[in-house]
């Protein structure tokens, strides 16, 4: 089918083009091509917030795509969606046949490459997806494994900070090493995305990624801010932990309560010990054979009642 070039489907409004920041002042004209010709690929956002897709579905019904999305052709007349999830989506719950799309050729890695800058654009995108987007551009970048991109970065921080030990007028911005070509490169792409600077980056958002899955999940979802999460994940019995999040969540703690919340819940220096023996013991009960044995068996059956007598009455 013959692609035409036309005005964002559905729409009169002139549309605020963000593939200018990508494309430069050639980018290629917008085309429309049928909704059903474009396969999605892996993108880098994980997660949709429900409530803004459907308002952005609201108003793709009242004025259309106003922003065309960038796809790359493959064989059969068929393209792949490169950037522009939302907008796709949003246009297949509407029913449109036909969509606004910048056809450009590109190879796997532009493809991810310019997928990722398009993500990390975004006003609502995650911090922990936003980690994760740019650890992935800069491994593009530098060509590096992305398992290499944190240690380098730490790297570079300790070299900083021991830099900043010698000289107070060192900014943050500044790569301790300038001779290097790896440094030179996580320069840029911080230069390029204006989001934060690298050492920024490496202090307050790599860590996020160390955070227990349950943490990271609700992170995503945007549930909570990053703030309360590393607070949160400071619980560490995870039963403590989910109850404490899920409390939070609902009754929209603030980082103070939050924190006064983790403080309670941490056993106190003498009963710490206690605890500790009490989780070692349950440790090896667990393992032990002497369940086997009918007689010691009958011994720590009452003991154990005396146990959960003694806490029974704990109050």
């Amino acid at each position: 089918m013959a692609r035409k070039r036309e005005r964002p489907y559905g729409s009169d409004v002139t549309p605020v083009d963000s593939l200018d920041a990508l494309f430069g002042e050639s980018r290629p004209a917008a085309e429309l091509v049928r909704t059903s010709d474009i396969k999605t690929r892996t993108q880098p956002r994980r997660y949709l917030d429900p409530e803004k897709l459907e308002q952005l579905v609201q108003s793709v019904k009242q004025h259309g795509i106003l922003e065309p999305m960038l796809v790359r052709p493959l064989p059969d007349n068929q393209y792949e969606l490169v950037a522009g999830e939302r907008r796709y989506r949003a246009a297949a719950l509407v029913g449109l046949t036909e969509v606004p799309v910048v056809v450009r050729e590109l190879s796997d890695t532009e493809a991810l490459q310019l997928a990722l800058v398009e993500n990390l654009q975004r006003e609502d995108l995650n911090p922990v997806e936003e980690t994760e987007g740019i650890l992935q551009l800069l491994a593009l970048k530098l060509n590096l494994p992305l398992p290499e991109i944190p240690p380098l970065l730490y790297q570079m921080k300790n070299a900083f900070e021991k830099d900043l030990g010698k000289d107070s007028d060192v900014r943050d911005n500044v790569i301790p090493n300038p001779e290097s070509d790896s440094e030179q490169g996580v320069q840029s792409v911080f230069d390029e995305l204006r989001l934060m600077s690298w050492y920024s980056f490496t202090c307050n958002r790599l860590p996020l990624l160390r955070l227990p899955s349950d943490i990271l999940e609700v992170l995503r979802r945007g549930d909570i801010e990053y703030t309360k999460a590393k607070a949160l994940a400071q619980v560490k019995d995870e039963t403590e932990r989910r109850t404490l999040l899920e409390d939070a969540i609902a009754q929209s703690f603030s980082l103070t309560q939050i924190r006064e919340r983790v403080k309670a819940s941490k056993p106190t220096t003498e009963d710490a010990p206690l605890a500790s023996r009490l989780k070692t013991t349950y440790k090896k009960a667990q393992k032990s054979k002497v369940w086997n044995n009918p007689k010691k068996r009958k011994q720590l059956e009452k003991l154990l009642a005396q146990l959960e007598e003694l806490i029974d009455k704990e109050d």
